[in-house]
């Protein structure tokens, strides 16, 4: 695997009109007790695993799924001018020069914040926001910190999230673009599960937190290692096929530590998208001649480790997704170390089941519930619509790194 992909490595529309004079933001519900009542636990059973190298894809399969028409993506309603995301304190809309009928531009009067944004929806639909999603622009590129739901005609909202790009405070425009890219699994855990800055700063930098988890037994056994060598091993350098190479397009071409540059750039990118490609060709295969059911998610193996899973209320909502998470799965893949392990499908199915730990709740009434359950090394996150019908829009499910 390492010296295939090690050869890769060196191989809008405009916005409806609408002008913003102040932020009336809305006002979540937060408890820390449960459990909540809410929708039922989807009944989903498990395909056999698609592997490829280290990372295995168990389908996650539903034979009655929602119509999910009525919700719109992020990078849908940014593409379509229905939503502007925006540094705090850019609270007033002008149009552009000389454009009778042009965009709207966001322009910062003060008050920018690493961890808030601004967001504008105008959509008809209500608009679905996961964790890990990237956007770029503004002062630095930011990725959405909690899953949530906008409601159409939502007043301007203050939105959580996480600085992706450390080196940068600057920038010629307030406003932000869909970067159409999901950070991968150990990113999106430390925004979305730990919820803390220097944690994902310190996972865009090291490629895979799990590779980091190891190593410390490891070094211990080094006795005649350098201390560099020793540091490099616990200190954030990514293992897998990455290791070294994300050093390297931070010291050149992403000097900000810019996510978005750093794993779409040439090095990385060829290895991504050469692995995704196969990845994805024997996943179509596989879920090809599956009869009475429809893939809703998946359940994602590093080596022997079940590491992460996503599933959604319907395949089709799944498949608006499936490209930047296939992708966001992959990079983690080529940050770990190349194991030819596997899980067993027993392992997989046992990762399904819901926890039973402490809960935490946000809600906004009639629009969405947030809920966090963490026991031991693992957490889970449930997206459930309030209405007009009650669903879990999205579920994900991680295995803690570094616990």
């Amino acid at each position: 695997m390492k010296t295939r992909l090690a050869n890769s490595l060196m191989a809008g529309r405009h916005i409806l009109p609408f002008l913003v004079l102040g932020l009336g933001f809305a006002a979540n519900s937060t408890e820390s007790k449960g459990p909540a009542t809410g929708p039922a636990q989807p009944e989903w059973r498990l395909s056999a695993p698609v592997s490829y190298e280290n990372l295995s894809l168990f389908p996650i399969l539903a034979r009655n799924t929602e119509n999910t028409t009525a919700y719109v993506t992020l990078d849908e309603a940014i593409a379509a001018g229905q939503a502007v995301v925006a540094e705090r304190g850019a609270e007033t809309l002008r149009r552009s020069r000389g454009e009778a009928t042009g965009s709207l531009q966001m322009q910062v009067q003060s008050g920018a914040e690493v961890n808030r944004l601004v967001l504008v929806y105008r959509g008809a639909k209500p608009l679905v926001l996961l964790a890990g999603e990237v956007v770029t622009g503004g002062k630095q590129d930011r990725v959405i910190a909690k899953d949530r739901i906008v409601s159409p005609g939502a007043a301007p909202l203050p939105l959580d999230v996480f600085c992706v790009e450390r080196g940068r405070w600057a920038g010629p425009s307030a406003q932000f673009t869909a970067a159409k890219l999901m950070v991968h699994p150990s990113v999106r855990e430390k925004a979305a599960v730990n919820q803390d800055q220097q944690e994902v700063w310190a996972a865009v930098r090291s490629g895979s937190t799990r590779a980091q988890a190891y190593p410390i037994e490891m070094a211990q056994d080094r006795r005649g290692a350098s201390s560099e060598a020793v540091g490099n091993i616990v200190g954030g350098v990514p293992g897998g096929v990455l290791g070294g190479v994300v050093g390297g397009v931070i010291s050149g071409e992403a000097r900000s530590e810019s996510y978005a540059k750093i794993y779409q750039s040439r090095q990385v990118s060829g290895a991504v998208e050469s692995f995704a490609e196969e990845i994805s060709r024997r996943f179509a295969r596989a879920v090809a001649g599956l009869e009475g059911a429809q893939v809703v998610g998946v359940v994602v193996a590093y080596g022997g480790e079940i590491a992460w899973a996503d599933a959604f209320a319907s395949a089709a909502l799944f498949d608006r997704y499936w490209t930047k998470l296939l992708r966001s799965y992959v990079v983690e893949a080529l940050a770990r170390p190349a194991t030819q392990e596997r899980p067993s499908q027993e392992d997989a199915r046992e990762f399904l089941k819901p926890l039973e730990g402490h809960e935490t709740v946000e809600s906004e009434p009639g629009v969405y519930r947030w809920r966090q359950v963490s026991q031991a090394r693992h957490s889970e996150i449930r997206l459930e619509a309030l209405g007009p019908k009650a669903l879990t829009l999205h579920w994900c499910k991680v295995t803690r790194t570094g616990k």
